[in-house]
């Protein structure tokens, strides 16, 4: 039994070590922790080249690249052409598309050449892409550097990232064949929804792989629910809003309707439903198209402003910046818009609006998380 001491007798140091020793449960044990840093930095790099992909996506489809490529060959396809003969190849299995019989017919092989290597860089990447995920998966798998429950998050990018392949063969099918120039506009937006997911997954595993187990668990008892739901909404929203931008980019119809307010002189584009069956107008008349497009954003301002105003309510500092940071982004992404318009959506300044989904989707994101798992500050406020 342990010496009973008097009310008054003075601890000596190491028993106030002893006192203020932090304990640890189970969630911080080491063995639950596994490289969570070196994780991150991995998932980082996939980001970074997720972002490049979407850049490199859009470059294809502005330079009319993406069918020049007839064939999926996931594996062998890794190899360019190296001969006049599989060159030759190439531009022949090309000029049997409609692309070329209705709209390129006369190409030369060195015009082809320049467009087959847009598309085959895409795919390429797509490729390196699947090879760092796969390294960095197996390798902490292997080292059992993979905290606990983590092992199936991390799987995740890897399955959505083949089944982005099967989405993109998909796609490009979809313009080979009859009298389409270009690929469904439908199935461009599908393929680029699912790159904007990837990356949504991504960017939520990088924020919680940033601070501890335990100091999420204790954040998320100062959670701000309603502004956690609202930017639920907001990133939904956006979402929509990407998705409805791809419908516009698988069409050109960026070059139409090129003045604003109005379009076209009207509020309303002329004949919105002309196209028989109806539901065609919705995914190939440029005019609504465009018009949806337009609505949409104009909408998710709004409801941004609302997310924002409510968000100035938050007690917490970071999380009132973070979405600040999202209006900001939010009203410089609308002027990029409109300018895209006015200037019939040159390439430069189509490539940027696009660029700026992506850091408008990720500062959504970061403000989400936020909400969710607020960073603890001292009384005056400061993180």
């Amino acid at each position: 039994m342990t010496e009973k001491r008097s009310i008054f007798e003075e601890v000596s140091d190491a028993d106030a070590a002893t006192a203020n020793a932090p304990t640890t449960g189970v969630i911080d044990k080491a063995a639950s922790h596994g490289a969570r840093g070196a994780i991150r930095a991995w998932l980082m790099v996939l980001f970074a080249m997720v972002v490049v992909m979407i850049a490199v996506g859009g470059l294809t489809r502005l330079t009319d690249s993406g069918l020049s490529i007839t064939e999926w060959r996931p594996v062998t396809g890794a190899l360019p052409p190296l001969s006049a003969e599989d060159w030759a190849s190439e531009f022949e299995k090309y000029r049997a598309i409609p692309e070329y019989q209705l709209q390129n017919k006369g190409m030369s092989l060195e015009a082809f050449k320049v467009i087959y290597w847009w598309e085959w860089g895409h795919r390429q990447l797509g490729r390196v892409i699947g090879l760092v995920w796969a390294l960095g998966f197996f390798g902490f798998l292997l080292l059992r550097k993979i905290p606990t429950g983590w092992t199936g998050r991390l799987l995740l990018p890897g399955l959505l990232g083949g089944l982005q392949g099967a989405i993109g063969w998909w796609m490009v099918s979809s313009g080979l064949t009859g009298t389409m120039l270009d690929v469904a506009s439908y199935r461009l937006a599908t393929h680029l929804g699912l790159a904007f997911v990837i990356l949504g997954v991504l960017t939520w595993f990088i924020l919680k792989l940033g601070r501890r187990e335990a100091d999420l668990m204790q954040a998320r008892r100062s959670r701000d629910g309603k502004l956690f739901s609202m930017g639920t909404g907001l990133m939904h929203f956006a979402f929509l809003q990407i998705l409805l931008g791809a419908l516009v980019a698988g069409i050109d119809a960026g070059r139409s309707f090129n003045d604003w307010p109005l379009m076209g002189g009207y509020w309303l584009p002329p004949e919105p439903l002309s196209l028989q069956p109806v539901w065609r107008n919705f995914f190939e008349d440029a005019g609504l198209v465009q018009f949806m497009h337009r609505t949409a954003g104009y909408l998710l301002f709004i409801f941004g402003i609302v997310v924002w105003l409510r968000a100035r309510k938050s007690a917490n500092t970071a999380t009132r910046a973070a979405f600040s940071a999202v209006m900001a982004m939010m009203l410089l992404q609308m002027i990029l818009g409109i300018a895209t318009v006015l200037y019939i959506a040159p390439w430069h300044l189509a490539i940027l609006h696009q660029f700026g989904a992506v850091v408008l989707f990720a500062l959504i994101l970061r403000a989400r998380f936020l909400a969710q798992y607020p960073l603890a500050q001292s009384v005056r406020g400061a993180a």
